[in-house]
């Protein structure tokens, strides 16, 4: 049973039309993801949908009693009512706090904020946490969301998309955030030239069948070519001689990718980066930092020893509030460690991409903007002009005459970050890259980073982007040190279900005392028998790294010589090797990170 029908609806904001005639409908428990370019109508479709917006023709029918709940971008709570009015309403304490349900809610979205706090004190981040956590606690049929993981950190996001899969509501989410589609929905919509085109399953069934779709659309090109063809020679031969009809068979999703490399050549991207930026990219040494200037603030670092070297695509996790940022301004150099040092490669050519915007000329023309950093770059293999470059993350056609002072937020972002990459660097600290930034412009960025040779430390709640563009993970967990995390994304979030991680704001409170075991352990070894174990560590997940690296090439191999069966002896052989030499290395990554209590 649908719980909301379109029928012939179409709606335009000036002389853009967003929606074009679209008939289509909301069934009762549907999950559906809504995607498609920023501008292109998607937020004025869920507006269409939850009764907001009224369109400019055509029609939309509720169930009768339809429970409907929307999370805008826009910020609609008032400021003068606390948080626990905003959220709790008029309900009694012992009402709410008897509540499991209730209280999870409270305590994975807002658990950091003082319940009687005015909204009107709050930031934009929590209050939107805080009309989150309203809208779920109430009961509905139909959840509207628009962008809901933004402001959350990869935690909450987790919750969240949990949390939408365990209730009965129907669903319906615009977002950018890939793994968040793929988490909670069942249903993909593309908003693209006022259509929506329909799919099912997630982002990644989507992206296949679209692809499968494409390769269709292309064949079918190719077979009216080949019939042109054929119909002029018979023109020019005279009557036709009688043929049968092509056949074509559509392959399964899985042959669109059979043959297809992996995105990045990690082992000659490494090679590239070595060359440019030789050994040494950045040592910290028994490094003391506190998120607020010395002695202030949360202690995001105590004594610790790490190294980032040539190559390295490290993506940086934690809380909120942990000090990831706060470690890409040490490795800046725009703050100061409390104690110990870092060491800084002498041909880094750092590019470091902040939350903040830059300044930027708002009389200059977009083209101009980047053309004043460099006019041509080389990206892998290829050179590419700032016009081109420009194209690829969205600026195309006119869009680059724009005058920078009519940008919007996002657009700004995408400017800024262009013009670090023009600017060649060898080093790439990002911080929150992808907000604002839409799926197609995502894919674009993640293609460039993928050709892109140099040592880049990321950090992003976006856990899809973060997995395509890192090699490892590397925690804040709030006990002063970076842990690297083998299982990646996966690892610390079961690490932060365990209890086996701290915020930053516990650890600052926690006891001295509660932490003799750890300091007496940190105690038994000098700074420098810590400093060599931390490039013994290093050292082995380079090892890591490269074995992993050739143990995919060899699968790869191997499945191309299949019918070779001399040739797969010999490639299994090799592979058996390295299998042999990962276990010795792993078990000897164990040993030195058992004796620096990791």
């Amino acid at each position: 049973m649908n719980l909301v029908n379109l029928e012939s609806v179409s709606h335009a904001y000036g002389p853009k039309p967003l929606l074009s005639d679209l008939s289509l409908g909301v069934g009762a428990g549907e999950r559906i993801g809504v995607v498609g370019r920023n501008g292109g109508g998607k937020t004025t479709l869920l507006s269409v949908i939850a009764g907001d917006v009224r369109p400019d023709s055509g029609r939309v029918t509720h169930t009768r009693g339809l429970r409907v709940g929307v999370l805008s971008q826009q910020d609609v709570l008032d400021p003068s009512v606390t948080v626990r009015e905003a959220v709790l309403g008029g309900r009694a304490e012992h009402e709410w706090a008897g509540d499991q349900g209730v209280r999870e809610i409270l305590s994975s979205l807002i658990g950091d904020l003082d319940l009687d706090a005015q909204a009107g004190d709050l930031s934009g981040g929590e209050r939107r946490r805080t009309a989150l956590a309203k809208l779920l606690i109430d009961e509905h049929d139909l959840i509207m969301l628009d962008e809901p993981t933004n402001h959350l950190d990869i935690e909450a996001i987790a919750w969240l998309a949990a949390h939408l899969s365990g209730r009965k509501s129907a669903l319906v989410v615009v977002t950018h955030d890939r793994w968040f589609l793929d988490a909670v929905s069942t249903r993909t919509w593309e908003v693209v030239d006022g259509r929506v085109e329909r799919y099912e399953g997630g982002y990644a069934a989507y992206v296949l069948a679209k692809a499968e779709r494409a390769r269709i659309a292309q064949a079918a090109e190719e077979r009216r070519q080949n019939l042109m063809r054929k119909e002029i020679a018979w023109l020019r031969r005279g009557p036709p001689a009688r043929t049968s009809k092509p056949k074509f068979r559509i392959e399964a999703a899985q042959a669109l990718i059979a043959n297809e490399p992996p995105p990045r050549e990690s082992v000659e991207l490494m090679r590239f980066a070595a060359a440019r930026l030789g050994k040494t990219v950045y040592d910290l040494e028994d490094v003391t930092l506190h998120a607020g200037g010395p002695g202030s603030g949360p202690l995001v670092l105590d004594r610790t020893t790490w190294q980032f070297g040539p190559g390295d695509r490290i993506g940086l996790i934690g809380v909120n509030g942990s000090g990831k940022s706060s470690v890409l301004r040490l490795l800046a150099d725009t703050v100061k460690p409390d104690a110990g040092r870092v060491v800084r490669g002498r041909t880094v050519r750092l590019a470091h991409l902040s939350q903040e915007l830059a300044e930027l000329d708002p009389t200059r023309r977009v083209l101009e903007t980047v053309e004043e950093v460099r006019k041509y770059i080389q990206v892998g293999q290829k050179e590419w002009s700032a016009s081109q470059l420009l194209e690829r993350l969205g600026f195309k056609g006119d869009a680059q005459w724009k005058v920078v002072g009519d940008l919007s937020g996002g657009e700004r972002r995408r400017l800024q970050l262009l013009r670090l990459l023009m600017d060649d660097p060898n080093v790439l600290l990002l911080d929150e890259p992808t907000n604002d930034l839409d799926i197609e412009t995502l894919n674009e960025l993640e293609d460039l980073l993928d050709a892109w040779p140099g040592t880049l430390v990321l950090v992003s709640h976006d856990r899809y982007f973060l997995e395509r563009v890192t090699d490892r993970a590397v925690a804040l967990l709030g006990d002063g040190t970076l842990s690297f995390l083998p299982g990646g994304v996966d690892e610390y979030l079961e690490r932060r279900a365990a209890g086996t991680a701290l915020t930053a704001r516990v650890a600052v409170g926690a006891a001295q005392p509660s932490d003799a075991p750890a300091a007496s352990q940190s105690a038994a070894l000098s700074a420098k028998e810590e400093r060599e174990l931390r490039k013994d560590l290093n050292r082995l997940e380079r090892q890591l790294d490269r074995l992993a690296n050739e143990e995919a090439k060899l699968h790869t191999a191997m499945a191309s010589a299949a019918s070779d069966y001399a040739k797969l002896g010999t490639l299994d052989a090799q592979l058996r090797e390295i299998h042999a030499q990962k276990d010795a290395v792993e078990a000897e990554w164990l040993e030195v990170a058992d004796r620096l209590g990791e």
